[in-house]
């Protein structure tokens, strides 16, 4: 198995307007497993677009830390800061956004 089939086992896109995230499942060479986020974002400039993107690693003994604090602070804004809000119109398919092919390499 070539070194970057070995590195990369799975990987998932969210496209948001002019944002995109991708949630990439890797591997250590010693078959540990991690997840890497992204935030690429997309900017005007003279001759066209550029894109800006940040990366987080996230580790197996976080997963679970993790998950339930933005499940958390999500929960928090939904139902306490902005209880009238009908968050699924915000549910769109990527379609709707068109534009990018984006695919971190």
């Amino acid at each position: 198995m070539e070194e970057r089939d070995r590195e990369e086992l799975f990987s998932k896109r969210i496209r948001a307007g002019k944002r995109t995230y991708f949630f990439d499942v890797k591997s250590t060479r010693s078959q540990d497993y991690y997840i890497t986020i992204t935030e690429s974002r997309r900017h005007q400039k003279e001759d066209g677009f550029v894109y800006e993107k940040h990366k987080m690693f996230l580790y197996k003994e976080d997963f679970d830390k993790f998950v339930e604090g933005l499940n958390e602070a999500v929960n928090h804004v939904k139902t306490e800061l902005m209880p009238d809000v009908d968050f699924t119109q915000f549910n769109r398919d990527e379609d709707e956004f068109g534009g990018t092919d984006l695919k971190w390499e």
